[in-house]
């Protein structure tokens, strides 16, 4: 079965764009089987439940943290985490660097930006972001790359508004890119789209989606 939905989403997907398999709350069984059916990319926003998952699973697996970090877990992925997603503050970004710099790594990091019309939702408003990377601390943190940005939609059925918010979070990548990256060829990922939306998402400038609930069904929570 999730060797069928995980063909079903990958014959949606453009080229270009790679699919994360978010795997939380999902038993190590669902993941061997998506494994076995070609997936190689993973995504957990759990540090505990990844870091149990990637001692069981084979070693060719890139996971990626998808959830809000707090900074005092860092050190347990650092080891191995190939890709963090949601990196919304300097302080986090430090000691990710910390982290990584112990393991003798470069850990991999997008942006998160906020664009949702939801006040729960973590990430950089635009003039943050700006702002943060302005002020070029970021430049000195040896053991992190930053590759792009991450965002989420609002929670809604307006596909329009959708729409709208996935375009405005294309052109603020397009104009970060062009500001502070312009000869960095690591700085090319846009993660956005899930689920319910990544087909609009792809058709705004995504280059990773992010889908569970299509691949390993309902969540199971402990």
């Amino acid at each position: 079965m999730i060797s069928e939905n995980l063909h079903k989403v990958l014959s949606t997907i453009k080229p270009g764009v790679r699919l994360v398999a978010v795997s939380k709350f999902h038993p190590v069984e669902a993941l061997q089987e998506a494994y076995d059916a070609g997936q190689r990319i993973f995504g957990e926003s759990h540090v505990q439940e990844m870091v149990e998952k990637e001692a069981q699973l084979p070693k060719d697996i890139e996971w990626h943290f998808i959830g809000h970090l707090q900074t005092n877990k860092v050190k347990y992925m650092a080891p191995f985490v190939s890709l963090i997603h949601a990196v919304d503050s300097l302080k986090l970004m430090r000691e990710i660097d910390k982290q990584a710099a112990r393991c003798g790594r470069v850990i991999n990091c997008l942006l998160q930006i906020h664009i949702a019309k939801e006040e729960t939702k973590f990430g950089y408003s635009p003039d943050e972001l700006n702002q943060m990377l302005q002020e070029g601390e970021w430049k000195e943190l040896k053991n992190v790359r930053i590759c792009g940005l991450m965002c989420m939609a609002t929670n809604t059925d307006d596909e329009s508004q959708i729409e709208e918010e996935f375009k405005y979070a294309h052109n603020i990548y397009e104009e970060i890119k062009k500001t502070y990256f312009t000869d960095d060829e690591s700085f090319k990922e846009l993660s956005m789209g899930m689920s319910g939306d990544y087909m609009i998402a792809q058709r705004c400038g995504s280059t990773m989606i992010r889908v569970g609930t299509m691949i390993f069904g309902e969540r199971i929570y402990a």
